[in-house]
């Protein structure tokens, strides 16, 4: 579908200097957070391992900062803050039930995908949004 809308649009191809940045967004966000997510589901519960989806917007912010320069409010840090210690205050909670293995690659799946949201992010200021999953799509073809 993505190579698809591509041709349809007649998008241009992406210049080399953004193809490290297409894969990035390629193994994080289509390939790294679906596996993981995959894996970690055959130690946890899907109710366990959506907790670690609460984890997200801050592994996002913090590559953003990394990755893509940008600057969040103070606000921001602030709540992202308290609710993901809130998270992972409930998730130790459930610890009894949980699997190390499992919990491990959940946090392995949400650092993989706030890197790849975080570069794709930034890519998609030269590409557009769409174009940039679309391009990582056609990237992870066999």
């Amino acid at each position: 579908t993505g190579l698809a809308l591509l041709l349809l649009f007649r998008q241009k191809r992406p210049e080399r200097g953004d193809l490290l940045s297409l894969v990035i967004v390629a193994l994080g966000v289509v390939v790294g957070f679906p596996l993981l997510t995959a894996l970690a589901l055959k130690h946890v519960t899907t109710a366990h391992s959506i907790i670690f989806v609460g984890l997200l917007p801050l592994a996002t912010a913090i590559f953003g900062v990394l990755r893509g320069g940008d600057r969040p409010r103070p606000a921001f840090w602030l709540f992202s803050c308290i609710g993901s210690a809130l998270v992972a205050g409930f998730a130790l909670t459930q610890a009894v039930t949980a699997s190390p293995v499992g919990d491990g690659l959940m946090l392995a799946a949400i650092i993989a995908c706030g890197l790849g949201y975080a570069e794709g992010a930034a890519l998609s200021r030269r590409l557009g949004g769409w174009q940039v999953i679309c391009w990582a799509l056609v990237l992870s073809l066999p």
